[in-house]
């Protein structure tokens, strides 16, 4: 298995000398080209020659997070689409599957990931961890925990943590829409 990926590796090194544009890059610039954004989401690149690097923001209209702003950076590598990009929140935030270092858990971002998968299914999937965390496979556990144990008091606390409070020793940034 790890002969085939090397393969890869090397027949796409190959593929952008002759041509000057990767498969990656051409990935990329496909899935940009039919990214379907909803007007709960908006998607910038801080440099426009980086494609491969993005922003992602998120203002949830319902659940929990709701009247939150999110950001997420979102690096794409020269593997894609056989790697996965890699996702980072980028505000500190009280959220089950989102620890406070902004690592996120999403199974498409890790062993769900496969090649058929695209910048939108991220894009979605992301949505949907502000509409419905996920308690059962959890990033920041003590999240988890309150929110299965106490889903009306986690809610108070998503919304002191979403002010910018402290939730359990812990201050958050205040992530509300100005």
């Amino acid at each position: 298995m790890r002969k085939l990926w090397e393969m890869k590796k090397k027949d796409a090194e190959r593929e952008k000398s002759s041509s000057g544009i990767s498969p990656a890059q051409i990935r990329i610039q496909k899935d940009i080209s039919e990214l379907d954004v909803p007007s709960t989401m908006s998607t910038s690149w801080p440099d426009v020659t980086k494609l491969h690097e993005l922003l992602l923001e998120i203002r949830p209209d319902e659940g929990y997070y709701y009247g939150g702003k999110f950001q997420f950076s979102i690096h794409i590598d020269s593997n894609y689409p056989h790697d996965p990009p890699k996702v980072r929140c980028l505000n500190k935030i009280y959220h089950p599957n989102i620890d406070t270092q902004g690592n996120v858990c999403l199974n498409i971002l890790r062993q769900e990931w496969n090649p058929v998968l695209n910048l939108n299914s991220i894009l979605v999937g992301l949505q949907f961890l502000f509409l419905a965390p996920n308690a059962e496979d959890p990033l920041n556990k003590e999240a988890a925990a309150d929110l299965r144990n106490d889903p009306r008091g986690f809610g108070a606390r998503v919304k002191t943590s979403m002010r910018g409070g402290t939730v359990q020793g812990d201050s958050f940034d205040n992530v509300l829409l100005s």
